[in-house]
């Protein structure tokens, strides 16, 4: 694993739903988007874009969302396509970005990334994944509390 190579993978759960998200950060995400969208959006604005392959026939059409470092969740460049949410087009779509030279994320990457890139820290990164992982709301709730830094915050301070 690196963390000068640019990351993908879907940011929702996988199978069959309305809306499908694919999470890519690193530093080939500008040229990325270039090959994919036709352009590099413009940062932290919805825009509605035609998903290309390589031959320029459309994959899918959605919204894509372009956050430059370092004010992004990883601290890194970072583009998200929110597609529609059929497994097809979803591998479709994660198949081309590694073709683009994205490699698959590692389960919790993203959050690695946001932490080594001081986005985040510890208690934070530990929160999320419990977040991710919680089965009832009881669970749910404590994670929902440190995840924005509240238990960070209360200690230093």
């Amino acid at each position: 694993m690196s963390d000068s190579d640019t990351i993908v993978a879907l940011a929702t759960p996988p199978g069959r739903g309305g809306i499908g998200v694919v999470r890519v950060s690193g530093p080939q995400v500008p040229a990325l988007a270039r090959a994919l969208l036709g352009d590099l959006p413009a940062p932290r604005q919805a825009v509605l874009r035609a998903f290309r392959d390589a031959q320029g026939e459309m994959l899918d059409h959605g919204i894509a969302l372009y956050f430059p470092a370092p004010g992004s969740f990883t601290g890194e460049d970072v583009l998200e396509l929110h597609a529609h949410g059929g497994p097809v087009i979803l591998d479709m779509l994660v198949a081309r970005i590694v073709a683009l030279g994205a490699r698959p994320a590692e389960p919790g990457e993203f959050s690695r990334r946001a932490f080594l890139n001081d986005k985040i820290d510890l208690t934070q990164a530990e929160a999320i994944a419990d977040l991710i992982d919680s089965a009832s709301a009881q669970a749910a709730r404590p994670a929902l509390r440190s995840a924005p830094g509240q238990f960070s915050t209360a200690v230093h301070t």
